[in-house]
């Protein structure tokens, strides 16, 4: 499961499967448990990949938030290519997360961030659906070991934690559990890879998995800044989108070190610089979310907004994530 070579213009090895070897296993019916932000954006990817979508989310405006995050879909994907999107799938609000796994090819769990909440659900669901379909949680951080350790069938469980907007970034992050089975992480890759996503299969299972291990860290230090009175919300963000963010979407922070090295690439860096790292310029533990604290990143939000209503933000993101996606050739 590892080592693929990810077929973009750059020819980036992810360590992930690759897309040409996904193909053709796109589920016909998907189970989703939970309609929130990125329930709601799992519904639309898969939906507007030609799945059909069984929902089950209590929350009596799970059909209007649903909608909603279909709608902004439907704006956003068909801009990324000029080939036209299959099919519709169709969306079943289910009354029961009986109803919404019976019949499911694959289920994708988006329950709230709390264990022993994902532990029920997981559990309940199991013992409704077939022995042979895959399970996947949307948790950012929870170890899929603890999860699955109340399932019927525990080596059909996996982590698979996207990025919003779902609906148009590709990356999920495939994670293993201590009694998942291998070809479990196989079939999970193939499902995201059918509806256009990246599978990066991670070898470990490792709390926060990789990529809000390293979001974690940039937030810890921007609270900490702005706590100082070093930065503001408003300085924090633009030191990141008009610097190395638009290298980022190029390549990465590894990446962009070894070229910072110059023609000595990571060895110069490291040998050059490499003692610099033992200098205080970072705070790695956490600050204390005093109410202080707490306001003043609040209200630096409010201030950047500056009277942009949240789906005016939206609107604006995703314009500019397909920008992005098609100037790299990546749409």
């Amino acid at each position: 499961m590892h080592g693929f070579s990810a077929p973009t213009p750059f020819a980036r090895s992810w360590g992930c499967v690759a897309m040409a070897e996904l193909g053709g296993r796109r589920p016909r019916s998907v189970a989703i448990l939970g309609g929130g932000v990125i329930g709601g954006g799992w519904a639309a990817r898969f939906l507007l990949n030609g799945v059909d979508v069984r929902l089950f989310d209590p929350d009596p405006e799970a059909a209007r938030k649903v909608g909603a995050m279909l709608d902004n879909a439907r704006r956003a994907l068909p801009k990324l290519t000029l080939a036209p999107l299959p099919a519709e799938g169709g969306l079943t609000l289910a009354a029961s997360l009986e109803e919404a796994v019976e019949g499911s090819d694959f289920v994708q769990e988006s329950a709230p961030e709390r264990e022993e909440v994902k532990r029920a659900l997981l559990a309940a669901a199991c013992r409704a659906a077939h022995p042979d379909v895959v399970f996947a949680s949307s948790t950012s951080g929870l170890l899929p070991s603890r999860l699955q350790a109340d399932m019927a069938h525990p080596q059909r469980l996996v982590v698979g934690h996207p990025f919003n907007p779902v609906y148009l970034l590709p990356l999920v992050e495939v994670c293993g559990g201590e009694r998942t089975a291998p070809e479990t992480l196989e079939r999970a890759a193939a499902v995201y890879g059918s509806v256009g996503m990246w599978p990066l299969v991670l070898r470990h299972e490792i709390p926060g998995f990789v990529a809000d291990r390293l979001l974690e860290a940039l937030w810890r230090e921007a609270l900490h800044m702005v706590e100082a009175g070093e930065a503001t919300v408003e300085e924090i963000d633009l030191s990141i989108t008009d610097g190395p963010g638009l290298r980022w979407a190029l390549q990465g922070p590894m990446l962009t070190f070894h070229l910072a090295g110059g023609q000595g690439g990571m060895a110069h860096m490291l040998d050059h610089f490499g003692p610099s790292l033992l200098s205080p310029w970072t705070r790695l533990d956490a600050p204390e979310l005093t109410p202080e604290l707490r306001d003043a990143v609040v209200e630096g939000c409010e201030r950047e907004a500056d009277g942009r209503s949240i789906d005016d933000l939206v609107a604006e993101r995703d314009r500019g994530v397909i920008a992005i996606l098609r100037a790299l050739g990546r749409a």
